[in-house]
């Protein structure tokens, strides 16, 4: 308890950014859904046939998986709050519709009957008669819409559009559980509250309904200008991916920047999601920069499969800056020196037993290998396939999530995991990295990427981001890595005390 008391105390700030940007998405997804759903309710009660075919479709949409659901907006919506919004309103949109039509049909037909006896119009019956009646039935809808949408709405932090889901997903990479718990119950919480404000609504009127319903929305909209009001400076988004490294490399392109640009407000997104959430996010404007890595440009972002093996480091990384001015018109700045490479590791105490010295060497032990990688690693060229490909090896692998596949191996659930040559758990763990004797994994150079026109309109953008180039050992990142993951320091902490011991920032700062 102390712990999350202390984790709370620490990340509070974050925490009421989480939570607001959660109500946003949250009550954004359920008006539209309300807006969407109940009129359509109200007119197909006269049309059975429409009816029946309108509460298949709403049930079938909300059985798609909401990772696969995402998977299919982003190309065409892009990343960030709009697509999160338009699967909380698939799923929104069956209880609302269902509750409303079934509200609106199961009215007594004495009192349908009455109302027309005294001569009402088909819209002030509505509003008089038949949505009063209806009331606590669609409110009861509206409550189940709005407790799946906000527990739904975690996942909203994959692709970038934050809410308490950036708490959990950081708790799950970092192995915190005091970031998991203070996500969920913050998340359940705020679902009990809002219930509890949807529930008081069920014996109100109409008017008083839809009278607190726009005091909702001008807050939050209110809010959301606000901020925009008083942040009108130059504003320029970096993202990270997953994992500390990425959040203490944006960290450290935050301060560059913002000492050498005062004019220019940084905004950072850590934890954005994966490689092809941040690279459609650049394409498509909605960040300015992200650290991408040499290597990955070559094998997951050229649209045509390049060769990588046996380049140097220089190589890829001036093949993999080509390939992205011809291709995309993006460009990716000169390299940090760490490579921060593929790698297969096992436990120290495995590799004396086995005598294991480089991956070759596992053709041995084949029979008792039984690996847990993450699933991108699995699907890579230069990942799994290339392993199985280059040194002819074919074990059992289950796919897991970065921080999942450590913890199996520290209980010897598995023997044999993916790793980055950087990652502090391979410190944290006693694990050792095998020698890629067949020079299979391509180099991995950390580097910043933006486009073209991003560069050309900030040179000194550029200049800044220029000074870590050739910077950062994989002893120093792995180390850095460390102090994040294990001794749970803050990644601008870490970034900053970088910064300011190899005299990167100017005097006072």
């Amino acid at each position: 308890m102390g712990q999350i008391m202390q984790t709370f105390n620490e990340r509070r700030g974050d925490l009421w950014q989480a939570l607001l940007q959660h109500l946003q998405i949250s009550t954004l997804s359920l008006l539209i859904a309300m807006v969407i759903a109940i009129p359509l309710a109200i007119w197909v009660v006269k049309h059975k046939k429409i009816s029946e075919f309108l509460l298949q479709l709403t049930g079938v949409l909300q059985t798609i998986p909401s990772l696969a659901l995402l998977g299919l907006l982003i190309p065409v919506v892009g990343i960030g709050t709009v697509p999160a919004v338009i699967a909380l309103v698939v799923y929104a949109l069956l209880p609302i519709f269902q509750n409303t039509y079934l509200g609106l049909t199961e009215i007594d037909p004495a009192l349908e009957e009455a109302a027309d006896a005294f001569g009402m119009s088909r819209m002030k019956k509505l509003f008089k008669v038949e949505l009063p009646l209806a009331m606590p039935t669609i409110i009861s809808g509206i409550r189940t819409a709005l407790v799946l949408i906000i527990g739904t709405a975690t996942l909203a932090a994959l692709i970038g559009a934050g809410g308490l889901g950036t708490f959990i997903l950081l708790g799950i990479d970092r192995n915190n559980t005091s970031l998991i718990l203070i996500g969920a119950v913050a998340s359940g919480v705020l679902a009990i509250i809002m219930s509890s404000l949807i529930k008081w609504l069920e014996h109100a009127s109409v008017k008083t309904a839809v009278s607190v319903l726009a005091v909702i929305v001008v807050l939050l909209g209110g809010g959301s200008a606000y901020n925009a009001y008083i942040n009108r400076t130059e504003t320029v988004t970096i993202a990270g991916k997953l994992g500390s490294e990425p959040e203490i490399l944006i960290n450290m392109y935050k301060e560059l920047i913002e000492q050498d640009e005062q004019h220019i407000k940084v905004t950072l997104k850590p934890n954005f999601g994966k490689t092809t959430f941040l690279f459609n996010a650049l394409r498509n404007e909605q960040i300015d920069i992200y650290p991408e890595f040499t290597g990955t440009v070559l094998e997951t972002l050229a649209k045509k499969p390049q060769k990588t093996s046996g380049l140097t480091a220089n190589e890829t990384y001036d093949k993999a800056k080509q390939i992205m001015r011809k291709q995309e018109n993006i460009e990716l700045l000169r390299p940090m020196k760490y490579n921060n490479s593929y790698a297969l590791a096992v436990k120290e105490k495995f590799k004396q037993e086995h005598h294991l010295k480089t991956i070759s060497d596992l053709q041995n032990v084949q029979s008792i290998l039984s690996g847990g990688m993450t699933l991108e690693f699995i699907d890579r060229g230069d990942g799994l396939k290339g392993i199985k490909k280059t040194y002819g090896l074919n074990f059992p692998v289950k796919s897991m999530e970065p921080a999942l596949r450590y913890q199996a191996i520290n209980k010897n659930k598995i023997n044999i995991v993916d790793a980055y040559s950087t990652d502090s758990e391979l410190r944290q763990y006693h694990l050792t990295i095998l020698q890629d004797d067949k020079h299979m994994f391509p180099t991995y150079q950390g580097a910043p990427m933006m486009t073209k026109d991003f560069a050309d309109k900030h040179p000194q953008i550029v200049k800044s981001l220029n000074k870590l180039a050739g910077r950062i050992t994989e002893k120093e990142m792995q180390e850095m890595n460390y102090e994040v993951n294990v001794q749970d320091k803050a990644p601008a902490t870490v970034a900053h005390h970088y910064l300011k011991t190899h005299h990167l920032l100017k005097e006072g700062d």
